[in-house]
């Protein structure tokens, strides 16, 4: 009996081992790499596009009119631009990256309050700090899609 139980013991710890090993050999080899200079221009052309076309969305939902939302465009890509660059500087501590973000959202859009509404301008904070929710617009546009399409067929 107690050889019956080390044969067991041992032929599970066989097939487990011999089980992990086949996992390894099937998966590629994965190698890291520097991304070339084309990937890298690719995917911030790529990012670009995506921002514009979040920003876009976003736009949709103000109640400026063309002209205050041509200027808060602007000022969304700059912002952008803003905290990009400073995402991407050195800074010592965690705290002072955190700072200078803090400081950019709060300081940026002050001269854009004396020209916009409450209402657009609590939409605006509330997107920078990343509370604007684009699947759910997305899906509310889909659905006013459908219901104007049922109205006309």
């Amino acid at each position: 009996m107690k050889n019956l139980v080390i044969l067991f013991f041992a032929l599970f710890i066989g097939l487990n081992i011999h089980g992990q090993r086949r996992r390894d050999l099937t998966q590629p080899i994965r190698t890291n790499s520097e991304p070339t200079k084309q990937q890298i221009e690719k995917r911030d052309r790529l990012m670009k596009e995506r921002r514009e076309e979040f920003i876009t969305n976003f736009m949709s939902t103000l109640e400026a009119d063309e002209f205050q939302k041509v200027i808060i465009k602007q000022h969304l890509d700059s912002f952008y631009e803003a905290k990009l660059a400073i995402l991407k500087t050195k800074f010592e501590h965690r705290i002072d990256r955190e700072a200078a973000v803090k400081n950019l959202e709060d300081t940026h859009f002050v001269e854009l309050e004396e020209l916009i509404s409450e209402g657009d301008m609590k939409k605006i904070k509330d997107m920078i700090r990343g509370g604007f929710d684009e699947k759910e617009f997305l899906k509310e546009k889909k659905k006013k899609k459908r219901k104007k399409k049922k109205k006309r067929g």
